[in-house]
């Protein structure tokens, strides 16, 4: 097998193709070939040793894949040769084939291209959690979603739109806004040109009941004094820094800052997740989801990929596609 591998964490310039020995089949595994990997920022964030979370080394990003099973262990009778599946691999997934528990793998539902199968599970299931889990959504409430065309955002306008929300979708390119708008949002804001808390406030009719902000920075602010009396600010992200919110803004009409980390949820409630996972699957399987197509990159360019998704280059969701020689 060919995965891209960095030695020692620091840049993205260290991620580099290695060629490891085939893993073994045992009992209750299956081969697959992978079609797509998700590609998220937190990559980067990892891949750079800026993360919380500092994995060891040699280490091989890559945490959501999507395939084709190739071989069966002669125990497995869950899955067949040429089911296509995604896998929550964890590490690993910048590769062209893995070998998984038969258990970790699930079918992808016919209306899926393996693009959106391989770059549901961040997006989605942080938002899933944010509203089931974090926040209180009513039908009709108002949402104001902070990095509305980027893959976290577009899931939560999505979800949000499926919950009865009526969603505002705040984004920096005209691009990213249609991509908001496609998702269901009512109306948007150019947060460039645009005064983010004066457009939010008119555009809910003076009741933004929820912030959804994976953002943070110099938004985050502003997002938290769009809202009404009693409203839900979820803390999502920080891909613009970490913002100082003043606190007399928390306590001012009795608004609610609500930390949304699934992250760590999952690593506390693995059985819980694997459900929801099942949830959101079969929501999209029926229609009532829409993740868009993402963004496809040979794996080859893969520094590419980081890089343009760190500097906003790229509007929803990416994958890396292998292409190993």
């Amino acid at each position: 097998m060919k995965t891209l591998q960095v030695e020692e964490l620091g840049s993205l310039d260290a991620l580099h193709v290695v060629e490891l020995p085939d893993a073994p089949l045992g009992n209750g595994y299956v081969r697959i070939d992978i079609r797509a990997c998700g590609l998220n920022f937190v990559d980067s964030l990892m891949i750079e040793g800026r993360y919380q979370i500092k994995p060891p080394v040699p280490y091989r990003p890559g945490s959501e894949v999507a395939g084709v099973v190739t071989e069966v262990a002669s125990d497995v009778t869950t899955l067949s040769v040429g089911d296509r599946v995604f896998v929550p691999i964890g590490i690993g997934g910048f590769s062209d084939t893995a070998v998984v528990h038969a258990s970790r793998a699930l079918r992808i539902p016919n209306n899926l291209t393996d693009g959106q199968a391989a770059t549901f599970m961040q997006s989605y299931l942080t938002a899933w959690f944010a509203f089931r889990h974090r926040a209180d959504i009513r039908e009709g409430d108002t949402m104001l979603v902070l990095g509305a065309g980027g893959g976290i955002g577009l899931a939560a306008v999505d979800l949000g739109v499926a919950m009865g929300a009526k969603v505002i979708a705040a984004a920096s390119s005209e691009e990213k806004r249609q991509l908001a708008m496609d998702a269901g949002a009512f109306a948007t804001i150019d947060v460039l040109n645009e005064d983010l808390k004066l457009r939010a406030r008119e555009l809910a009719d003076g009741k933004l009941d929820l912030v959804y902000d994976p953002v943070g920075g110099e938004l985050a602010e502003q997002a938290l004094r769009a809202l009404a009396s009693g409203g839900q600010y979820m803390v999502v992200g920080f891909v613009a820094g970490i913002p100082k919110l003043p606190a007399n803004l928390v306590l001012l009409l009795n608004r609610t800052v609500i930390g949304v980390d699934w992250g760590a949820w999952v690593a506390k409630n693995p059985a819980a997740h694997a459900e929801m996972v099942v949830e959101v699957l079969k929501e999209m399987g029926e229609g009532r989801l829409h993740p868009v197509e993402p963004v496809s990159y040979p794996m080859s360019k893969a520094v590419q990929a980081l890089r343009d998704m760190q500097n906003r280059k790229v509007a929803g969701k990416v994958i890396l596609v292998p292409d190993f020689s």
